[in-house]
């Protein structure tokens, strides 16, 4: 992947909105059905060339660099903390996930399987999403530290939409591990916001 900051800015912008709309459904119990595809697709991305290819459609690139710009504070906009919060943990997870081959051999095992099941279902059928969520069980979930997802018990509790929380944390690890090939670093992430945000917005009208 070529390493710029507009990639950095696409790859972040990606991470968030996984974040997002984990804390949606953790809260809720409900996130758009059109947002939460494009949250998946990267994850079937496997061997994708650039990062364009990896977040597909631009209205889905654009949702998610909205996402953002709002989490580095543009204009008026608020910080969701929670999702900043999730978004943390998974950016420690995945520096975990890179020293041990043995999850990442099985997550791209796990990974192929579940694009061969989409190719029959779709990708956000309840029965290809259940198999992402158990590879992440099988994974992700077995390094610390854990991701506390909180929100209200009766959504939490519910399997399909528990199924889709621990999709979506995998996607993000997907967004967090190309934000890295990408040239991304955490001190990047916390000294250089004005220029990530231009990036995000020079991005947003690619």
């Amino acid at each position: 992947m070529q390493k710029s900051l507009r990639n950095q800015a696409v790859a972040i912008s990606g991470l968030m909105q996984c974040c997002r709309l984990v804390r949606e459904l953790a809260r809720e119990g409900r996130v758009d059905e059109g947002q939460f595809a494009c949250a998946l697709h990267p994850v079937f991305m496997i061997d994708a060339a650039t990062v364009d290819e990896v977040y597909g459609e631009a209205e889905c690139r654009r949702a998610a660099l909205s996402t953002l710009r709002s989490q580095l504070g543009a204009g008026d906009s608020v910080r969701d903390m929670e999702a900043t919060r999730y978004a943390a943990t998974l950016l420690h997870l995945e520096r975990k996930l890179m020293r041990r081959s043995d999850l990442r051999d099985r997550l791209r095992e796990g990974l192929e399987a579940a694009c061969r099941q989409r190719d029959h279902f779709s990708a956000t059928h309840d029965n290809v999403v259940a198999r992402l969520a158990d590879l992440y069980g099988e994974t992700l979930s077995t390094l610390k530290p854990k991701v506390m997802v909180r929100g209200e018990s009766r959504f939490l509790e519910n399997p399909t939409t528990a199924n889709r929380v621990r999709a979506l944390l995998l996607a993000g690890v997907r967004s967090t591990v190309l934000w890295r090939q990408c040239g991304g670093t955490r001190l990047k992430l916390i000294l250089g916001r004005s220029r990530l945000l231009q990036a995000a917005r020079e991005a947003e009208s690619d």
